[in-house]
């Protein structure tokens, strides 16, 4: 497990006491990428930039699909900001 991988499983768990969490890096799928457009480095295949995210919480009820994304990206916002690029989110309600 890598620095940005347990720093997200740290988050969420505190925010949201999640009943299902998964988080896997699928950084090693966009080796070569250019992250912001041309003229940006390339994600250089070291990892914890993509990560792929599904999640069950209790928090999530009543609200939509993008609501439940938009909390979990208020959550990470710092991990967003710093190395990791994207996430593919998969949010539900317990």
């Amino acid at each position: 497990m890598g620095q940005y991988r347990d720093r997200i499983d740290h988050k969420l768990t505190q925010a949201f006491s999640p009943s299902h969490l998964v988080i896997e890096d699928d950084s090693h799928r966009h080796a070569g990428h250019h992250p912001d457009g041309p003229g940006h480095a390339p994600v250089d295949g070291s990892g914890e930039t993509h990560f792929r995210v599904e999640i069950a919480a209790e928090a999530f009820q009543g609200h939509s699909r993008v609501e439940c994304q938009r909390m979990v990206y208020a959550v990470l916002a710092s991990e967003l900001k710093e190395r990791v690029h994207a996430l593919s989110l998969k949010c539900r309600a317990s």
